[in-house]
């Protein structure tokens, strides 16, 4: 079964790698917009829309003032007759103090996420949707989301600087990366450690395997 991983985060491809999954990479332009709402289920419809738009372009679906500026994806080949295929789709944010995080739009922005999160525990929620087309061209989509609840130490405002400056925290929900440097800054973590990095791959394995009956 082909496998296409609709993001481009590095650490979802090394979590996928790290699991034995052989797949290749496909990026959507599905703008990450955060709005208003409960968080789950604005991870859940986020990673649905990178998976269709995936989805789409591989299925040759062409272009149209409904999908453009999201179905076009870094690809070079699109699917061939009766081949099996499943795009797994996967958005994360964070949760703090009734504000939705996602990724910081300058520094000022990451320097402002890390002082809401420093001494206080928040809430990451990752959303991933799988979409399966079966030798036949039948489409199933599962949607689910994966919570996991981190504390932190208390940062300074120069340790806050500190870490900004080395730009770790620019291309990540929350601005933080809970497997680099900002470790140091971690207290305690209630859930799934992966879900944090940016893919609960547990969950995922476990959810495709009862899902497709492999």
């Amino acid at each position: 079964m082909r496998i296409v991983l609709a993001s481009a985060s590095p650490r979802r491809r090394e979590l996928l790698e790290q699991i034995g999954l052989k797949f290749e990479v496909l990026v959507s332009n599905v703008p990450e917009q955060i709005s208003a709402g409960a968080p789950w289920h604005m991870v859940e419809e986020l990673s649905s829309q990178k998976a269709e738009a995936v989805m789409r372009f591989l299925a040759g679906i062409p272009d149209s003032d409904e999908v453009r500026g999201r179905s076009s994806c870094q690809v070079s080949e699109g699917l061939t007759a009766g081949e099996e295929l499943l795009v797994v789709g996967a958005d994360t944010v964070v949760s703090a103090e009734g504000s939705i995080l996602g990724k910081p739009a300058d520094r000022e922005d990451a320097a402002g996420m890390l002082a809401m999160l420093s001494g206080r525990s928040h809430e990451v929620y990752t959303g991933v949707t799988l979409i399966y087309r079966s030798v036949s061209g039948q489409i199933q989509r599962k949607s689910f989301y994966e919570r996991t609840e981190v504390v932190f130490y208390p940062m300074s405002r120069a340790e806050i600087e500190c870490y900004v400056s080395t730009g770790d925290c620019m291309d990540k929900a929350g601005a933080y990366g809970i497997q680099g440097f900002c470790a140091r800054y971690i207290k305690e973590i209630r859930g799934d450690y992966n879900n944090v990095v940016g893919l609960p791959v547990g969950r995922l394995y476990q959810e495709a395997k009862e899902w497709l009956g492999e």
